[in-house]
Parts: C-alpha cells; sequence; structure tokens
C-alpha cells in the first residue's frame, strides 16, 4: 500500500478531514465500527474497512467531498449497493466509502423518448417498480438488486444481454463528478451523436477510478407482447453448448439463453425448491408477438433435438418465469450453501461464440480435476459464462488453489481470443489478467488514470496498480 494506507494511522488528519466534511453533510458522515463494518465487504471474499463513510445527496455535495479528499490526499470509494464480485467497490487503501444510497431519486420518466433519468444510488428493482404500467422496462438484469450506477461503473449486464445489449448500450448518457470536483455531462439526450471523444463509453465500465457518476440517462425497452421460458435437459455439457451455438449462429431471437451445468442445477434445485432436470440444462426464453414466440420455439425445437436435448418444461405465465429466474439469479447462494460456512469465488469469462464449447468443456475438466466443489452458470447466448469455487475464507491452500483455477479459466479464454471479464469488472482481483489481456494497451489507461486523477484518490487499487501521488 502507499501514501495513505500509512497516513490513516495518523488520527489528526483524519479528525480534519472529517471535521471539514462534516461542515458540509453533517450527520451523514460516519466512522462507527458498524457503519464501517457495513461498507467492508462484497458478495465474493473480499474483504477492506473504509475510515470513514459518507452519504452525499447531490452532485454538488460530491464535488465538496472530492475537493476535501484531494487536498488531504485521501482515497475515494464510491459504494452502490455492495454486491459487486471483484472487490470493485472496497476500500482496500482506507480512506472515504463514498456512499451513494441516499441519492436514490428518478428524477424523470419521458416515455415518448423511452428515456429515464436516475440518480446513480437507485437500485433496479426500484425502477421496475416505478415503470410498471408505463408499457417500458430498463432491460439489464444482473440478477442482484444492484444500484444502476453501480451497474454503469461495472458495464454491468446479465441475463437479458444477448438480446438488448449491456450497460454500455443502454447508458445515454451521465452526469460525472472529476477528482478536482469539476461537475460534467457527458453527452446530450439525442439518440446518436458524432460530437467529440465518447466520454459516457470511457465512464461506463471505469469503476469509479476516473469520477464518481451521481445521474444517469437510461434507455428504456417496450414490454414484450409475449413471453416463453423453456427448459431444455441434456445428456453432457457438450451437446447444451453446441445447441446453444447453433441458436445463435441461426439468428434466433431469444431473450435469454442461460446454461447451468449439472452440479448447479442440483444445486438450485435444493436451494429453490424447483424441479430442473439435473443434467447440463438450459433456460431459454423467447419473446415478441405471440406467432412470432411460437414460430421460434419450433424452430428452436428442431435445433435442441438435433443436439440429443429434451424439451423439459415451458412457463408462459408470469409466476411460472419468475420463479424459474429467481432460482437462476439465486445461483451463488445455491452454490454457497452446498458449503455451509463457505464463501465462493466467482470467476467470469466470456468468448467468442465459435470457442464457447471447448472453453467451456475444458473449464469444467479442469474443476473436475480440483478438491473443491464447484459450479458453471452462464449467459452463454453471448459466450459468457461464470464458475462458482467454494473455499473455506480461512484455508489459505484452498483460496489459492481457487485463484489458481480462477487464473487457469482466464488464460485459456484470453488464449481463445476471448476476455477474463464479460461484465465483472477487473476491481481487486483481475489485474494480473487485465494485463496479460491488453499487453502494450494497458499503459494507455494508466494514461487516461493519470489526466483525470493525477494524485489518484479514486478508488485506487482498482483496474490497475497506480499509487497515490
Amino acid at each position: 500500500m502507499s501514501g495513505w494506507s500509512e497516513r490513516r494511522t495518523r488520527p489528526g488528519v483524519l479528525a480534519g478531514l472529517r471535521d471539514q466534511l462534516r461542515d458540509v453533510l453533517g450527520a451523514r458522515v460516519l466512522d462507527s465500527e458498524a457503519v464501517r463494518d457495513q461498507h467492508s465487504r462484497d458478495e465474493a471474499f473480499h474483504q477492506a474497512l473504509p475510515d470513514l463513510v459518507a452519504f452525499p445527496q447531490t452532485a454538488e455535495e460530491i464535488a465538496s467531498i472530492l475537493r476535501a479528499c484531494k487536498a488531504y490526499e485521501c482515497p475515494v470509494t464510491p459504494w452502490g449497493a455492495g454486491t459487486s464480485l471483484e472487490g470493485n467497490a472496497l476500500a482496500s487503501q482506507g480512506g472515504l466509502c463514498l456512499s451513494l444510497a441516499r441519492m436514490d431519486r428518478i428524477l424523470s420518466v419521458d416515455s415518448e423518448d423511452m428515456l429515464v433519468v436516475v440518480e446513480a444510488g437507485v437500485r433496479r428493482l426500484q425502477l421496475d417498480g416505478e415503470l410498471k404500467g408505463t408499457g417500458l422496462f430498463f432491460p439489464i438484469d444482473p440478477g442482484a438488486d444492484a444500484t444502476l450506477g453501480g451497474m454503469a461503473a461495472t458495464r454491468a449486464s446479465g441475463t437479458t444481454a444477448v438480446k438488448y445489449g449491456t450497460m454500455r448500450e443502454n447508458v445515454l448518457s451521465c452526469t460525472v463528478v472529476l477528482a478536482d470536483g469539476r461537475i460534467v455531462r457527458t453527452r446530450s439526450r439525442a439518440p446518436k451523436s458524432a460530437a467529440g471523444y465518447d466520454l459516457t463509453g470511457l465512464f461506463v465500465g471505469s469503476e469509479g477510478t476516473l469520477g464518481i457518476i451521481s445521474d444517469l440517462t437510461l434507455r428504456l425497452r417496450p414490454v414484450p407482447e409475449c413471453v416463453a421460458t423453456l427448459v431444455c435437459g441434456f445428456d453432457d455439457l457438450a451437446q447444451a453448448v453446441g445447441c446453444v451455438v447453433d441458436t445463435m449462429q441461426l439468428g434466433l431471437p431469444v431473450l435469454r439463453i442461460e446454461f447451468m451445468d449439472a452440479a448447479m442445477a442440483i444445486a438450485i434445485n435444493a436451494f429453490a425448491k424447483l424441479a430442473l432436470p439435473e443434467t447440463a440444462t438450459l433456460l431459454v426464453e423467447l419473446s415478441g408477438g405471440p406467432s412470432e414466440v411460437k414460430e421460434t420455439q419450433a424452430v428452436f425445437a428442431a435445433v435442441m433435438a438435433e443436439r440429443g436435448g429434451n424439451l423439459i418444461g415451458t412457463e408462459t405465465t408470469a409466476e411460472g418465469r419468475s420463479a424459474l429466474w429467481k432460482g437462476r439469479h439465486n445461483a451463488l447462494y445455491a452454490s454457497r450453501a452446498q458449503r455451509p460456512g463457505g464463501k465462493v469465488l466467482i470467476t467470469d469469462v466470456c468468448v467468442p461464440i465459435s470457442q464457447l464449447t471447448q472453453c467451456l468443456v475444458e473449464t469444467r475438466a479442469d474443476l473436475n480435476r480440483s478438491s473443491l466443489p464447484a459450479t458453471i452458470a452462464g449467459h452463454v447466448g453471448d459466450g459468457n459464462f461464470h464458475a462458482f469455487i467454494c473455499v473455506d475464507p480461512d484455508n489459505a491452500a484452498e483460496i489459492e488453489e481457487a485463484e489458481a483455477l480462477h487464473f487457469r479459466m482466464a488464460e485459456r479464454a484470453i488464449r481463445c481470443g476471448g476476455t477474463c471479464t464479460g461484465e465483472h469488472g477487473i476491481g481487486l482481483g483481475k489485474k494480473r489478467l487485465l494485463e496479460l489481456e491488453l499487453g502494450a494497451a494497458t499503459p494507455l489507461l494508466a494514461d487516461i488514470k493519470r489526466a483525470l486523477d493525477p494524485s489518484g484518490i479514486l478508488n485506487p487499487d482498482k483496474v490497475f496498480d497506480m499509487p497515490l501521488r
């Protein structure tokens, strides 16, 4: 650790910053052990304790906070809902945790332009509730009830990305507070623009290392007229993944196409009380008009049969589909429940669809050789899949083995022309892999970081190592 990790032992400096911030935020700056602990862990096994936690309510307050932290050379780590998986939002050098939880207003819903403006702390399910009855919805569904600012910061995607894309395609613009306190808007509300650099794209996926997103303008989509979810079982993993590849190469208009290996199907059945086939399983969701869904299902059924699959069931009611997807979204908790008291290292890679079968089969074989229990699930329609590796958090040898499995899985994906992360981001856990993937392009990221945050106060340690000045 650099700079602040040494200075955090100087209580006078910390007290001075706290008092200055309280002049701006009052009681919304806290240093109690309980609040700090609440903001010290994410959904994986990373953990880091901040020194202070602040709860701004406006972009102007964020600007005041950043100016003060720059003066004190204090690290600032933005926090959404704590659902990240790579330590993206943890204060690994101490300092200030800047929680966006109280910036949770939905500012406007524009049905005609199919846009919504939200503050960064608005949660995904909160927005879903606000949009009911409008005929529109926000399509990005990572499973967790994450904040939309956090989803933008990590360039999240999830089960519907195969049809609607990721946060990159669905954030039109955002307001960002820079490290020096400047407040900027990244672009206009026009459907497309060729004006200047793509500043929105720069900040979406930057994990809070370049600026703090305070609000976002998001694209909305029409609610599909008809939706059907198919449950399909296969005798082996390669057959199931081959069916996915065939489906995508045919251009079938699927809304979601999710894979679970046998171990994951067993875990989800036990946790969510479902009756999935306890073999390689696909959940395939189709949407559109009734005739379109019927025609697509007939073509998919033929593709599935050629790959040796069986249609186990079809859900068309909202309640039935919700139960299936709730089970799939709880894959982390289902995997964790297989080993009470354990933690889960969750990997995340994405490969070209032509390489999906080979990469996934080799990954499962590598996991089978391990002593650790592991499951696989994935948004395989766009080549993205995850392994959930259960470890004893107090067993250093197990953690080392899990990290070695993770490294080999990511290295394999990169060798196949893919990426070490399709949606989780780099955070603390994938920095070495980022260099392996980008090679000579990696220093360009550091150049951009230095240009926007020369003191290195914004979410240090994440994406790549750059010490405080």
